[in-house]
């Protein structure tokens, strides 16, 4: 009888280790093939960002929101007037990089006076994501999309350079992400022209002073 009664103590406790497994703060909590726990941490739940990923993030925040910010720069105009990418040559080959939330679903990655922002599909810049991401001009020259890991916030800026210093570009699914180590968070800040957005790849919790910054994946088009 006290043998019986131990096994099942033992069963009992087996069970409730595994049912109390929780994935730790910004980790995975689902996605096609995933598992691992399906729940998260106390503060953080687990939220969908793609049929391979699914991370937990946190229930609230002060300085990052999922919905749309309100603006209080009255537009100007809806064209881009600036964007480097815009020629009249042959459209460069490879392929878009999007956002797909709000405020900024499908808006394109795109050289915009020699920095990387989002902004309309009109000017989408095209890439190449093999270890470096490359932008693809049309006049068959080249920029590489790196992150400058140098900056002391957690929010890190991304630069164009005609040579490749990130080399851990990576893709899950249809998802941009670093490998070493992984990453797939960035943040769009608004800027003083609606029609395009700056962007960082986000380690933290870190948001630039007086910007209006909402999380974002970026991604391939559609892969499916």
């Amino acid at each position: 009888m006290h043998f019986v009664t131990f096994a099942t103590a033992a069963i009992l406790s087996f069970a409730l280790g595994g049912v109390n497994a929780q994935s730790p703060a910004w980790g995975q909590c689902g996605g096609q093939g995933w598992s691992g726990p399906t729940t998260c941490v106390s503060g953080y739940t687990c939220t969908y960002n793609n049929t391979y990923h699914s991370q937990c993030l946190p229930e609230t925040t002060s300085t990052i929101t999922t919905s749309t910010p309100i603006s209080t720069v009255a537009p100007t105009s809806t064209s881009p007037s600036s964007a480097t990418t815009t020629s009249s040559g042959a459209t460069p080959t490879g392929s878009q990089i999007r956002a797909v939330q709000d405020p900024v679903f499908h808006f394109y990655l795109q050289n915009n006076g020699g920095k990387p922002q989002l902004g309309p599909e009109a000017s989408s810049g095209y890439f190449t994501v093999s270890g470096t991401i490359s932008l693809n001009q049309s006049s068959g020259s080249k920029l590489y999309l790196n992150v400058n890991t140098s900056a002391s916030t957690s929010y890190k800026p991304l630069t164009l350079d005609a040579t490749a210093t990130t080399t851990d570009w990576g893709l899950e699914g249809d998802t941009i992400i670093t490998t070493a180590p992984r990453q797939l968070n960035f943040i769009a800040c608004a800027t003083s022209n609606p029609s395009f957005y700056d962007l960082y790849l986000q380690t933290g919790n870190d948001t630039p002073s007086g910007a209006s910054c909402t999380l974002q994946t970026i991604h391939l088009p559609c892969l499916c």
